[in-house]
């Protein structure tokens, strides 16, 4: 079990290192904020609403995964091997919209991707894998 928790910790604070990074990047001005503002309207439009429908759907079922039949099944037999596989899928459900939303805010100037970034790392609080999460989730309660 805690071989499973230090890869999911590992997981979980290297993509937020990187989100952090692409924040220190843009800040200090190796990249350039907003190099992509105003460039298409259409596709920065089309961004945007893509962005907010899928991190509203992930949200939710990220954090309702190890609730559903199958996957609390699995949790209970397979324990270590199943949080592993099943704790990556609800990380990268997170993290990865995460850093899009944090790289899409700085390219396009866009203060939605940037609200969806904060909501995105509120909620990775309640997922976040201590040892007491990762006994919880594979036993029955």
């Amino acid at each position: 079990m805690k071989t499973t928790r230090n890869i999911l910790c590992a997981l979980f604070w290297t993509f937020l290192g990187l989100a952090l990074l692409t924040v220190a990047l843009f800040e200090t001005g190796c990249l350039e904020f907003g190099c992509f503002a105003g460039s298409g309207e259409q596709a920065e439009f089309l961004l945007t609403t893509m962005m907010e429908l899928l991190t509203l759907a992930l949200i939710p079922l990220a954090l309702k995964l190890f609730k559903f039949g199958k996957v609390h099944a699995d949790l209970l037999s397979r324990k270590a091997v199943a949080l592993k596989k099943w704790g990556i899928l609800r990380l990268l459900m997170l993290v990865v919209p995460l850093l899009v939303n944090t790289l899409l805010y700085y390219m396009y100037a866009k203060t939605a991707f940037g609200y969806m970034a904060i909501i995105l790392v509120i909620v990775l609080a309640f997922v976040y894998p201590s040892m007491n999460r990762c006994i919880a989730e594979t036993s029955e309660e």
